[in-house]
C-alpha cells in the first residue's frame, strides 16, 4: 500500500470527521454524516493496520476514530462500560480460545527443560561449557539466590515486569514469522534446564524449585500463553480456514493483541511476587502457596470467565465498529 497516496485520497474525509466530532451541536444531517465518516475512518484504520502498519498513521487514525466514537456514544460509556467489558469478556475469551495451544506449549517447554537439565547434569563437557567449577559453585551457592534481593523491591518488580512483558509482547507480535516465538521458547527452556542442572549438581535442586516456584508458576505460564498466541497466529497464516488469509490474520491478530494486554496484568503480579515474596523471610511453603494461588487465579480467569464469554459469542476481537466494517466474503 502507498501510504502517501492513501492518506491524500482520504485526508478530506478525516478532516471533516474531526470537524464534526468537535462541534458542540449537530443537525440531523450532520449526525448522519458523522456516523458515515466514522465508519469509513474505522475501515481505513483496519486496512492500514493489516496491510501497512505505519505507527504514525495508525496512531493518527486511532485518535480520530476514538474521538468520533466518544462523540457518538459518550465518553463515560466508552471509558467505563467498554473498559469493564474488555476486562471481563474480551481478555478472558482471548485467553480461553488458545487454552489448548497454551497447554501444548507448556508440555513441550517443560519436557525440553527437563531433557536439557538431565543432559547437562550427566555430561561433564556440557556442564563445563557453562563455566569453571568455581564459577558454577558461586552461582549455585550465592548468585542464584542473591539475584532476588540485589535491587530494591519496587525497582526490581518494575524491572522484572518490563522485561517479561517485552518478551511476551515479542512472542505475540512476531508470531507471523513462526520462528521467533519458537526461538524464544526454546531459549527459555534451555536456560531453565541449565540453571536447574547447576543447582542439582551442587545438591541444591530443592532450593532451586523453592526459589523459582513462588513467581515462576505464574511467570512461566504467561510465557507459555504468549508463545501459544504467537504460534496460533502463524498457524492461522498457514491454515486460514474459510476466510481469506488477510481477513483471518486481521481477526486473529487483533484477538491475540488482547492476549498480550491480559498478560501485562498477570506479569505485573508475577513481578510483585518475585520482588516482594520470593526474597521475603517467610516459610517457603507460604511462598509457594502464594505462587500457586496466583496461577490458579489466572486459570480461573481463563477457564471460568473466558469459557462463559466465549459461550456468549465473545472472541477477544474488537467490535465491528472498532475494527472497521468489512464487506462480506463468499464461502
Amino acid at each position: 500500500m502507498d501510504l502517501d497516496a492513501f492518506s491524500a485520497a482520504h485526508r478530506d474525509q478525516w478532516d471533516r470527521l474531526d470537524r464534526l466530532a468537535s462541534q458542540r451541536r449537530l443537525t440531523g444531517e450532520q449526525a448522519d454524516e458523522l456516523v458515515v465518516l466514522y465508519r469509513a475512518c474505522a475501515r481505513h484504520l483496519s486496512r492500514v493496520r493489516t496491510a501497512a502498519p505505519d505507527p504514525q498513521l495508525v496512531a493518527e487514525l486511532s485518535t480520530r476514530v476514538a474521538g468520533a466514537r466518544a462523540r457518538l456514544t459518550g465518553s463515560r460509556e466508552t471509558s467505563l462500560g467498554s473498559g469493564l467489558r474488555f476486562i471481563t469478556h474480551a481478555m478472558p475469551a482471548a485467553l480461553y480460545r488458545i487454552r489448548w495451544w497454551t497447554v501444548g506449549v507448556m508440555v513441550a517447554e517443560i519436557a525440553l527443560a527437563v531433557v536439557v537439565g538431565v543432559w547437562t547434569l550427566h555430561h561433564p563437557a556440557a556442564m563445563a561449557a557453562l563455566g569453571s567449577p568455581s564459577q558454577l559453585e558461586e552461582y549455585a551457592n550465592e548468585a542464584f539466590e542473591a539475584y532476588y534481593s540485589t535491587y530494591d523491591a519496587p525497582d526490581f518488580a518494575a524491572q522484572v515486569w518490563t522485561n517479561n512483558a517485552r518478551i511476551a509482547a515479542l512472542c505475540v507480535a512476531s508470531g507471523i514469522t513462526g520462528i521467533l516465538p519458537v526461538y524464544i521458547l526454546v531459549q527459555n527452556a534451555v536456560v531453565l534446564g541449565q540453571a536447574g542442572a547447576i543447582m542439582a549438581h551442587h545438591g541444591l535442586f530443592g532450593h532451586f524449585l523453592a526459589l523459582i516456584s513462588p513467581h515462576g508458576l505464574l511467570e512461566l505460564t504467561c510465557i507459555f500463553v504468549a508463545g501459544a498466541a504467537g504460534l496460533r497466529l502463524f498457524w492461522t497464516m498457514l491454515v486460514p480456514g474459510p476466510r481469506s488469509r488477510g481477513a483471518a490474520l486481521a481477526t486473529e491478530g487483533r484477538a491475540l493483541i488482547t492476549v498480550a494486554a491480559s498478560l501485562t496484568g498477570a506479569l505485573a503480579l508475577a513481578g510483585i511476587i518475585e520482588a516482594f515474596i520470593t526474597p521475603a523471610p517467610i516459610p517457603w511453603a507460604v511462598k509457594i502457596v502464594v505462587g500457586a494461588l496466583a496461577l490458579a487465579l489466572l486459570w480461573a480467569y481463563t477457564l471460568i470467565l473466558g469459557g462463559r464469554a466465549v459461550r456468549e459469542g465473545e472472541t477477544g476481537d474488537l467490535s465491528e465498529e472498532e475494527a472497521g466494517y468489512t464487506a462480506p466474503e463468499a464461502g
